[in-house]
C-alpha cells in the first residue's frame, strides 16, 4: 500500500506532492548534494521540491493526512528506488515509520488547545535547525498553522524564510488566509478539494470495515468529510447527537423553544468537553504528580516549588476543555447547515441528492412551509453564530441568537 493510498479524491495533488517527492530523492541521492554543506534545493533551480508547503482546503479534506504521507515519501528508503521505483512504497521503515509516528525525523505537531503559542513554536524553531539523525530530511508537519499567534507566526517566519539545508516544514490551515502573509509567501501553496462522497464511502468500506450502506450514509451525511463521516459510522453517540441538532428546525415556533433548544446545543456540547476531560485530565495529572514525585502511595502532598506545574496543566486542561465545547459545538452547527442546505434544494427543486435524507420528511415540510429567501436567511443565521463563537461571544448568548432568528426566517 503506497503512502498515497489513504489522500482520498486528490489525484491531481498526489501527482503534484510525488513529482516533489521524487525531485527530492534525487537531490539527496545525487552525488556530492549535500558534501560542501550547501542547500540542495536551493542549487537546483528546476526542482519541484522546495523547503515549505501550505496545504490548505475545507474541513475533512485531509491536509494532514497528505502532509502526512508526503513526509513519508521524503523518508522512503526502499531498495526499488534504485530501479527506478517512486519515494513513497509505504512498506519499508522510513514510510512506515513516518505514518505511524515514530519517525525519529518526523515531527508532527497538533494542538487541542486554542492557539500554538511563542513558547511551543520556539522549540520547533530550534528543532528545525538540526540535521536529520538517520532519515533523508528533517520534516516538521504544523497541522494547525492557522492557530499560530501573531508572536508565534513572528517566529516561525525566520525559519521558514532560511530554513536549514535538509529541513522541510508543511503547514496545514483551512485556507491561505488563515495563515500570515509573510508566511504563505514563502511557502509553496496546495489546495486540497472536498472529497466527492463515493470516494469516502469506498475508503470507510475498505480500511475500516463499514459495511457499505452505513459509509455511504456516513459519508452522504458529512459531505465528504472523511473523519466525520467515519466517526458517524462507528459512534452510535455522534448519531444520537446528529439526529438531535436535525429536530431543532422543528422546535423554534416560539421563544420558549427557541431557548431550550439553544441550551440543549450548549449542553451537548459541554458534556463532550467532559467527556474528553474524564478522559484524558485524570491520566494526565497523575503522570505529573508521579514525575513530580507524588504519586499515588507516596502520600499524596506535591513537593514545595512545584504547585506551579501543577496549575500550569489545569490551565492547559481548561484551555483544552474550551476548545473541546467550540468543535463540538460547531460541528452542530454545520450539521445545522446541512440541513437547511437541503431545504433549500427541496425548494427550488434541485437534483442534488439530500445530505439528510433520513429526516426527508421534515426537510418537506419546512420547505413548505417557507421560502427560499427565508431559507437563506436562516443559513445566514448559523454562520454568523459560527463567527460570533470565533470572536469569544459567550456561546449561550451566541446559540439564543441564532435561535430566534431561525423562528423569525
Amino acid at each position: 500500500m503506497a503512502v498515497w493510498d489513504d489522500v482520498v479524491g486528490q489525484e491531481r495533488l498526489i501527482e503534484q506532492l510525488a513529482a516533489a517527492a521524487r525531485d527530492a530523492d534525487a537531490l539527496v541521492t545525487a552525488e556530492g548534494a549535500a558534501v560542501d554543506g550547501t542547500d540542495p534545493i536551493a542549487r537546483s533551480g528546476t526542482s519541484k521540491m522546495t523547503h515549505a508547503w501550505l496545504f490548505t482546503g475545507p474541513p475533512g479534506s485531509g491536509r494532514a493526512t497528505a502532509a502526512r504521507a508526503f513526509a513519508a515519501a521524503l523518508q522512503c528508503v526502499s531498495p526499488d528506488r534504485a530501479l527506478g521505483g517512486a519515494p513513497g512504497c509505504g512498506f519499508c521503515e522510513g514510510c512506515h515509520t513516518s505514518l505511524v509516528g515514530t519517525h525519529a525525523d518526523v515531527e508532527v505537531v497538533r494542538t487541542d488547545l486554542l492557539s500554538i503559542g511563542v513558547k511551543e513554536t520556539r522549540d520547533l524553531v530550534r528543532r528545525s535547525s538540526m540535521s536529520p539523525s538517520g532519515g533523508r530530511w528533517q520534516v516538521i508537519v504544523l497541522e494547525d498553522a492557522d492557530r499560530l499567534t501573531e508572536g508565534a507566526g513572528n517566529v516561525l517566519l525566520k525559519a521558514v524564510e532560511e530554513p536549514a539545508p535538509r529541513t522541510v516544514w508543511l503547514l496545514c490551515a483551512p485556507s491561505i488566509e488563515d495563515v500570515l502573509p509573510t508566511i504563505r509567501s514563502r511557502c509553496r501553496h496546495v489546495t486540497l478539494r472536498t472529497p466527492p462522497v463515493a470516494a469516502v464511502a469506498d475508503v470507510l468500506v475498505r480500511r475500516d470495515g463499514i459495511e457499505p450502506e452505513a459509509a455511504a450514509a456516513a459519508a452522504r451525511a458529512t459531505q465528504g468529510h472523511i473523519d466525520r463521516a467515519r466517526r458517524l459510522a462507528t459512534d452510535e453517540r455522534a448519531r444520537a447527537r446528529r439526529n438531535a441538532v436535525l429536530k431543532l428546525p422543528l422546535r423554534v415556533d416560539d421563544i420558549g423553544g427557541c431557548l431550550k433548544g439553544a441550551q440543549e446545543l450548549i449542553d451537548a456540547a459541554t458534556e463532550d468537553a467532559k467527556q474528553v476531560a474524564e478522559e484524558v485530565d485524570a491520566k494526565e495529572t497523575e503522570e505529573l504528580r508521579a514525575a513530580l514525585g507524588a504519586a499515588a502511595g507516596t502520600g499524596g502532598r506535591l513537593p514545595r516549588g512545584t504547585a506551579g506545574a501543577m496549575k500550569e496543566l489545569q490551565d492547559k486542561q481548561k484551555r483544552r476543555s474550551t476548545r473541546t465545547q467550540r468543535d463540538s459545538l460547531d460541528l452542530a452547527l454545520t450539521d445545522l447547515t446541512g440541513f437547511y442546505r437541503d431545504v433549500l434544494a427541496v425548494q427550488l427543486n434541485s437534483t442534488v441528492p439530500l445530505a439528510n435524507d433520513e429526516v426527508r420528511d421534515s426537510i418537506r415540510r419546512i420547505a413548505a412551509s417557507s421560502t427560499p429567501e427565508r431559507t437563506l436567511r436562516r443559513i445566514e443565521a448559523v454562520i454568523a453564530c459560527r463567527q460570533a463563537l470565533d470572536r469569544n461571544v459567550a456561546p449561550l448568548l451566541a446559540v439564543e441568537a441564532m435561535t430566534a432568528a431561525l423562528r423569525k426566517g
